[in-house]
């Protein structure tokens, strides 16, 4: 297992309560499911996740290719909510 990262930005970061994590898992997919499993209510920042984008080591990574995503030791997760702006 790979001990990341993950970095929450905007609505992501007031959801987890924190700017960032560590967490150890192998894909992508599990280091979120461990990011949840890790908080007493969930709800919200699972909320966000389901509408966020992400980036593993600057490389953007779609949600369907998340089980796939295969992480390195040391690697970063960037968890993007969408924006607002104008």
């Amino acid at each position: 297992m790979a001990k990341v990262t993950i970095r929450y930005w905007a609505a992501a970061k007031d959801a987890a309560g924190t700017p960032e994590e560590s967490v150890e898992a192998e894909t992508l997919a599990s280091a979120l499911a461990v990011a949840l499993a890790g908080r007493a209510s969930p709800d919200r920042l699972k909320q966000v996740m389901e509408r966020s984008s992400f980036l593993v080591n600057a490389l953007p990574v779609r949600r369907v290719a998340a089980a796939g995503t295969i992480l390195e030791d040391g690697a970063t997760i960037e968890v993007l909510p969408p924006f607002a702006g104008g």
